[in-house]
């Protein structure tokens, strides 16, 4: 297993839409293991393949506290959503970008899993939230878009500024 690289907004690649995974390979099955080792190594809560460069509808979640109850979403797709919710968000493409994002409380996503079956999960509160989350990822968005243009644009100046502090310092010495 590998820990893969994660896209930092605002990379145009993670407005790429994802294709579908026309067949669960073993290619798919090391891509879920290192996305699953990445997000989990970035203590994070969910992936989607595009944030590591890899433009298929695979998203990988695990909300549980002991970090044991990995899902996997192959070709995820919503078919209902319920009630209104509003939940503050991140993302492992916006280290320490936090909001609020109006999504819905509650959802059915239909989905392959690993072994190429598809099932149909009901979701509601964090995991619906991250679901939905993910998906847009799939779909080229992120979550940042949902805020309005004076947010996006703080953030952005939010981000520049953590970039700039993390570039090390060149010093020069006359001699």
């Amino acid at each position: 297993m590998a820990i893969l690289k994660i896209l930092q907004y605002p990379d145009e690649r993670l407005h790429k839409i994802a294709s579908v995974v026309p067949a669960i390979t073993r290619d798919t099955r090391v891509l879920v293991e290192n996305m699953a080792e990445t997000m989990y190594h970035a203590s994070g809560i969910g992936l989607a393949a595009t944030q590591v460069n890899v433009h298929q509808r695979v998203i990988v979640i695990d909300t549980s506290e002991t970090h044991d109850q990995l899902n996997v979403f192959i070709n995820p797709e919503i078919i209902t959503k319920a009630g209104d919710a509003e939940f503050r968000e991140g993302c492992l493409s916006l280290p320490g970008i936090f909001d609020k994002v109006k999504r819905a409380e509650l959802v059915t996503v239909r989905a392959l899993n690993l072994q190429g079956e598809c099932f149909e999960m009901q979701a509601e509160g964090l995991l619906a939230v991250c679901i939905q989350h993910e998906i847009d990822h799939l779909e080229g968005k992120v979550f940042v878009e949902y805020l309005s243009q004076l947010k996006q644009s703080r953030i952005q100046t939010k981000l520049k500024k953590q970039q700039r502090l993390a570039k090390p310092s060149v010093l020069s010495m006359s001699v």
